[in-house]
């Protein structure tokens, strides 16, 4: 499984990469981008990705801005947030933009794990 780790924060992508590891999924391969333009340039590249995690609040890009601009250009991959707010009307927001899931920080491996097996 390739997995994209989008946040603008390297410690956080650090924590998604060590909690990726520690769900023990096979084949497992991540790649990283700081914010939503450059998750953009990785995805419409052709990089073969088959799971997005991505933060909401990024500069020059965020998370949901991200989700709708591959929607607009009609690219199909699997995404995710991780991301230290939740409210309501985000988890509405993630859902209409086609977000399999809204997973909040502090989050575990099992947690993660979890959303990822719900999501395959």
């Amino acid at each position: 499984m390739k997995v994209l780790v989008v946040d603008d924060s390297k410690a956080m992508r650090m924590i998604v990469k060590r909690a990726l590891r520690q769900a023990d999924l096979p084949d497992l391969e991540v790649v990283e981008a700081e914010n939503g333009r450059m998750a953009l340039e990785t995805i419409t590249g052709g990089g073969g990705l088959d799971f997005v995690l991505c933060d909401w609040n990024m500069p020059e890009m965020n998370g949901i801005e991200l989700l709708r601009q591959l929607n607009a250009q009609e690219v199909k991959i699997r995404f995710g947030f991780v991301t230290s707010e939740s409210t309501d009307a985000m988890r509405s927001q993630a859902r209409e933009a086609g977000a399999l899931f809204l997973l909040s920080k502090p989050f575990t491996p099992e947690m993660l794990k979890a959303e990822l097996a719900k999501a395959a």
